[in-house]
């Protein structure tokens, strides 16, 4: 089954790249002015807890783009979704449209949140307190609300 994109998709998909590409041509260009040691662990309160090399951000950065290579790969084969409800022809659109919408937002946070931890490291500040428990309400609250309205899609 191929679930066509909707506007919601495209600017998922544009917001995604122009973080990662942003990112990617910010570290090409500064690298030489990158610290030496920048911050690679933060506490829960988002206190640095430990310190790296600046090419540690070279792995985050790769696995920033392997997480959202992975979920849009993902995305393309709705029949390996786990639905977590019985998919009929009468409800499949509506379950695998409100599946792709969520493994969109999960996308678009993920990179959000990894591009914001890079840019932090680079500046070598800590985060805030707020920022663990917002980026676990976005996460999980998109999840919780997509959840709901599959059973009720059903």
């Amino acid at each position: 089954m191929r679930i066509k994109r909707n506007k919601y998709d495209i600017i998922v998909e544009l917001i995604c790249l122009i973080a990662l590409i942003g990112t990617s041509v910010y570290l090409g260009i500064n690298w030489n002015r990158i610290p030496e040691e920048v911050p690679m662990h933060y506490n829960v309160m988002g206190d640095i807890n430990r310190w790296g090399q600046k090419g540690e951000l070279l792995f985050r950065f790769f696995i920033t783009w392997i997480m959202y290579i992975g979920l849009t790969v993902i995305e393309c084969f709705p029949g390996i979704w786990n639905t977590g409800v019985t998919v009929t022809k009468e409800n499949k659109e509506r379950v695998y449209r409100i599946l792709k919408s969520m493994l969109g937002t999960i996308k678009l946070l993920t990179v959000i949140i990894f591009v914001f931890l890079m840019i932090n490291a680079i500046m070598t500040k800590e985060l805030s307190a707020w920022f663990t428990p917002v980026s676990l309400v976005l996460v999980f609250g998109s999840i919780i609300f997509s959840v709901i309205k599959v059973v009720k899609a059903k």
